[in-house]
C-alpha cells in the first residue's frame, strides 16, 4: 500500500518535478518506501493533484537515471533492490560466527573450550565508544548530538578521508544509510557495521501543516541540506517562499531577527542555542528505529557473560 505523503505547490521558485524528485528520495532514505515497492502511476499522481502528466514523468525520469527507480515497461515504476552482493550486516554477522565455529571445530577444539576463549575475548575488548563515519562534519555534529543524547557510550567522529584502521581500536562504527556503501569501503570486510536510518521529513512537518501561508517562518541549521530540505517541504506544502527566514548556524549573527518568526525550525544541535522563543520546532535526523537499535547494542556490550 503506498503511504507516502505528498505536497504541491505552484507558482514559486521550485518546480514541480523538483517538488516530487526531492519527496521520493527523502522517502526512500528514511524508509518510508521499501525497496521493490512500485510508486503510484504517472495518470494516478496527475489525477490526484491535477498536474501534467509530463510533469510527473520527468520526474520519475530524472529518478530513474540517478538509479533511485526502475521504470518496467508494462507494470509500472519501482524503487530499485539493494544490489546482489548487499548482504544485510545481520547475516553477514551468522556467517562469521558459523565460520568461526567451524574452523575451531576444524582445529580439534572442543565446543566447550570454544566458548571459553570467545568469552575471554569479549570480556578483554569489549567496546566502549562508537565511531561515527560521516563525511560531511555539520551532519555528523548533528547526527553524534543526537546518538549521545540515545545512548551513554562515548561517541566519536571522522569523516571517510580521514579515517583509519587504528580508529577502530574500541569502537562500534556507525554510518548513516545514505553513506553505507561508501563507508563500507574503506572497513575492513567482515568487520560489522551499525547502520543507522534518517528520520522521515514528510512525517515530522505533518502535525504542523497545513500553516497559515502567510505566517513568517524560520528554518535554521549548520547543515545546508537541512535548510534546504525543510524548504522545498514548506512550499510544497503551500508556504509562501516569501514568508521563510533562512539561516545558517554557523554563521555569525544567526540568531538576529529570529523573534519576528510565528515558528523556528532546526535540528536539535540547532536548538540547543536558540534563544528562548514562543515556537521553536525541532526535528530530529535519527529514525526512532535507529535510536532504539543504539541503545539495544549499547545494552548487549554492557550485559556480562553468564558463568
Amino acid at each position: 500500500m503506498y503511504a507516502m505523503r505528498l505536497w504541491f505547490s505552484r507558482g514559486n521558485e521550485i518546480s514541480i518535478r523538483d517538488q516530487l524528485v526531492t519527496q521520493v528520495i527523502l522517502s526512500i532514505l528514511s524508509g518510508e518506501l521499501k525497496p521493490g515497492q512500485r510508486l503510484p502511476s504517472t495518470r494516478e499522481l496527475a489525477r490526484r493533484f491535477h498536474l501534467h502528466p509530463n510533469t510527473i514523468s520527468a520526474g520519475y525520469r530524472h529518478l530513474e537515471q540517478n538509479h533511485w527507480v526502475q521504470l518496467r515497461k508494462g507494470s509500472g515504476v519501482y524503487v530499485r533492490d539493494r544490489q546482489p552482493d548487499d548482504i544485510p550486516p545481520t547475516v553477514a554477522l551468522d556467517q562469521l560466527i558459523a565460520k568461526f565455529f567451524r574452523d575451531a571445530r576444524q582445529l580439534g577444539s572442543s565446543l566447550s573450550n570454544t566458548r571459553s576463549r570467545l568469552k575471554h575475548w569479549l570480556q578483554l575488548q569489549p567496546p566502549d565508544h562508537f565511531l561515527l563515519i560521516e563525511p560531511e562534519p555539520a551532519l555528523a555534529a548533528i547526527v553524534s548530538n543526537e546518538m549521545q543524547a540515545a545512548s551513554a557510550f562515548p561517541v566519536k567522529a571522522c569523516g571517510i578521508g580521514e579515517f583509519t584502521p587504528e580508529k577502530l581500536d574500541g569502537a562500534v562504527p556507525v554510518a548513516l544509510s545514505i553513506n553505507e556503501k561508501a563507508v563500507r569501503a574503506v572497513l575492513p570486510p567482515d568487520l560489522e557495521l551499525l547502520v543507522l536510518r534518517l528520520r522521515s521529513a514528510g512525517n515530522s512537518l505533518a502535525p504542523h501543516l497545513p500553516a497559515p501561508s502567510t505566517a513568517l517562518i524560520a528554518v535554521v541549521s549548520g547543515w545546508p541540506t537541512f535548510v534546504n530540505t525543510a524548504r522545498t517541504m514548506l512550499i510544497a506544502a503551500g508556504i509562501d517562499a516569501e514568508c521563510l527566514v533562512l539561516r545558517d548556524s554557523s554563521k555569525p549573527s544567526w540568531q538576529r531577527g529570529l523573534q519576528q518568526a510565528a515558528a523556528v525550525i532546526c535540528d536539535s544541535l540547532t536548538a540547543k542555542s536558540v534563544n528562548a522563543h514562543r515556537r521553536v520546532l525541532t526535528f530530529p535526523l535519527l529514525a526512532e528505529s535507529s535510536i532504539n537499535e543504539l541503545r539495544n547494542y549499547e545494552q548487549f556490550v554492557n550485559q556480562p557473560l553468564a558463568h
